[in-house]
Formats: structure tokens, C-alpha cells, sequence
């Protein structure tokens, strides 16, 4: 197992530059992972053995009826999940049938793992747009700026190169800021419309499906009805028709086992709870990202926790004459400037807005 899932280890490695937050990270990086890991486990046969086994009486070939039944689907009777197992039927959903009868296919078990493959793709577009918008830009400023021990020549000379791009740039900065705001739109319109994509897949059945397995586990045992079964059967029906000796086409009836609904029930329930608390987040992050854009107060507030070796005057100084994507820079830079570095980036910069020359900033540092 470990092997299978070695490849996906680094994906999950802490990135030397941050431009994000960690309810982005868990969209590109847990969940992209997650989906990955379950794509890649619902087509290891060693761990689950065959996907399904099929039992017939008839003098057909395992191998033959297994492989029919897998890729023309197998199917369940509407009438009886409602007989009692044991007494009327062997198992519910399975019973004789009889024409006109409604019958309801279960295929998506063979799409499983590639549905889940395509929603790992779309839980990285959002990054890979940000990636592309964001172009490289804050690893460029850090210019080792990030390290505490530097020689001091070197860290002068840094800083001067940043602060000196900074300002360049002032009053210009929002569309980058934008930019991010609608990455993190998509991450909520990605998570939501996925929700509704898994609802469809399962024929409506995924919007209610973590509350009723929440429901299923507060019942009595002895009266309980496991409502996976009826998304996910363990065993289902299988139609194979051929001709005979006498050139008829005989019908031969056969029941399936269908191991990896096992795999596939377990996986969709975690993946309720996981995309439910993650449309969650990050409608809260879409929320809290506007709040930061249009309060100038709550930004001053959310970066005096990163900036806490700054004088407050400094930083009262940088947030008063800069726009909102100015202090979107600055908050990026604070996440991975050392402290020490960024404490003389507010120094310097509070100074050169107010007009005065860059080395009057030692005596006041």
C-alpha cells in the first residue's frame, strides 16, 4: 500500500514560498491527493480481489459471465426493496423478474475511478490559475529575504532592491489582488458544482447521502435498513442471453457480488462529509477575503500578528497610503520574509512614502 501511494507524498511537501492560504492549500493539495489515493485504490485488485463475481447454475464460463456483466452493467428490481430478506428474496433489490417490471442499472461502478481521476483535475484548475496569474511574482521579492542569517552588506542591499520595487509598483497592485479573489471563487464554485456532479452520477443520490448514513447509524439494529445498499449493492442481477443447440435464444439469469461497492460506499461517504465541510470553508474564505478588501481596519488587524516585531506607527504609516493590493503584497511578504527582514521593510518603506531618504531608516529601526 505504501508503494501504490508513494507517487502522491509529495504533493502534500510544505511549499518554500507561500501564496496562498490553507483553505486553498486544502483544495490543491489534501483534496487533489484524496481523490488520487481513491482513483488509484478502486483499480488495485489486490487490496479488493476481483471488482465482481458472479453465480450462475448454468454451464457458462465464470470468466465469460463476469466480464458481461461488468461491461453491460447489472441491475436491481424497484419492488424489491421493499420485500423482507430471507423469506421473499435473498437479498434487497434482487428477485425474479417479471416483464414490465422497473429495473434500475447500476453502471457508475465502472466509472468510479475515472469520474474521481477528473475531479482531482478540476480541484487543481483554480491553483494552476493562480499559478499562471501569479507568475512567480512574490518568490522573486523575497530575494533570500526569508533567511535569517545573511551577510549584512547583502541584507542591505536586499532590502533596498525591494523596497525600491515596492514603491515603484505602489497604487498598482489590485488587479493582482483581484486576481486571487477569483481563484478563491473558483475554489467555491469548483467545490459546489462537484457536489451536484457527484449528485448526478449517482442518480440523486449523493445530496442526501451523508445524512441518511448519519440517520442509518442512531437506529435500532434489528430495524435498521442500510440506505448504501440501495446506491451501492453488494449484490445485484446480471442478464446473459446466447443461442442453444437448437439455435433459441436462451436467457440465463445470474447474481453478482460486487466487492468494490464495499470501497466505492466507504469512499462517497467520506467524500460527503469532506466536500460538505469544504464548501463550507471556503464560502467562509470567499466571505472573509471581501471583508479584508473593503475594511481597511481588518487588515491592519490581520497583518499585526505577522508583523509583530514592526512598530505599529510603521505599519499605520504603509496601510493609511496603500491600496488594498498593496497590502495584499505586504501580507504575502509577511508570510515569508523572516520577521527581522520584515520589521526593517515596514521601517524603510513607512519612511520612503513620507518622503524621506532610505538611510535615515538605521537610526529609527
Amino acid at each position: 500500500m505504501d508503494k501504490l501511494f508513494d507517487s502522491l507524498k509529495g504533493v502534500l511537501k510544505l511549499q518554500g514560498v507561500v501564496t496562498d492560504n490553507n483553505v486553498f492549500r486544502l483544495h490543491y493539495k489534501a483534496t487533489v491527493v484524496i481523490l488520487v489515493a481513491f482513483s488509484l485504490l478502486v483499480t488495485s485488485r489486490q487490496y479488493i480481489g476481483d471488482p465482481i463475481d458472479c453465480i450462475s447454475k448454468d454451464d457458462i464460463p465464470n470468466k465469460v459471465l463476469n466480464t458481461f456483466c461488468w461491461v453491460h452493467s447489472t441491475f436491481s428490481l424497484e419492488s424489491a426493496w421493499f420485500k423482507e430478506v430471507g423469506v421473499d428474496i435473498p437479498y434487497p433489490g434482487v428477485d425474479k423478474y417479471t416483464p414490465g417490471e422497473t429495473r434500475v442499472y447500476h453502471a457508475y461502478y465502472q466509472w468510479v475511478c475515472f469520474v474521481l481521476f477528473l475531479q482531482a483535475i478540476l480541484f487543481y484548475v483554480p491553483r494552476y490559475f493562480w499559478k499562471c496569474m501569479e507568475g512567480g511574482r512574490v518568490k522573486a521579492m523575497i530575494l533570500e529575504l526569508n533567511n535569517p542569517v545573511l551577510p549584512e552588506s547583502k541584507r542591505e542591499g536586499n532590502q533596498r532592491l525591494l523596497v525600491d520595487y515596492v514603491i515603484a509598483n505602489f497604487n498598482h497592485n489590485n488587479t493582482y489582488a483581484a486576481l486571487y479573489l477569483v481563484a478563491e471563487v473558483l475554489n467555491a464554485v469548483n467545490v459546489i458544482g462537484q457536489m451536484y456532479l457527484m449528485d448526478t452520477f449517482l442518480g440523486g443520490a449523493f445530496s442526501s447521502y451523508g445524512t441518511q448514513v448519519w440517520k442509518f447509524s442512531d437506529w435500532d439494529w434489528t430495524l435498521r435498513y442500510d440506505p448504501m445498499i440501495r446506491v451501492f449493492p453488494r449484490l445485484s442481477k446480471c442478464t446473459f442471453h446466447r443461442y442453444g443447440s437448437s439455435g433459441d435464444v436462451q436467457r440465463h439469469d445470474a447474481m453478482c457480488i460486487l466487492p468494490i461497492n464495499i470501497i466505492n460506499e466507504k469512499i462517497y461517504v467520506f467524500l460527503w462529509f469532506w466536500f460538505v465541510m469544504l464548501a463550507v470553508m471556503s464560502c467562509f474564505a470567499v466571505a472573509y477575503r471581501i471583508m479584508l478588501y473593503v475594511s481597511p481596519e481588518t487588515r491592519m488587524r490581520v497583518l499585526k500578528p505577522r508583523a509583530s516585531l514592526a512598530r505599529e506607527e510603521h505599519l499605520e504609516i504603509v496601510l493609511r497610503k496603500c491600496k488594498v493590493g498593496d497590502w495584499f503584497i505586504i501580507h504575502l511578504l509577511s508570510k515569508n520574509l523572516h520577521s527581522i527582514n520584515f520589521r526593517d521593510l515596514m521601517s524603510n518603506l513607512s519612511r520612503r512614502l513620507e518622503g524621506k531618504d532610505y538611510s535615515d531608516a538605521s537610526s529609527d529601526a
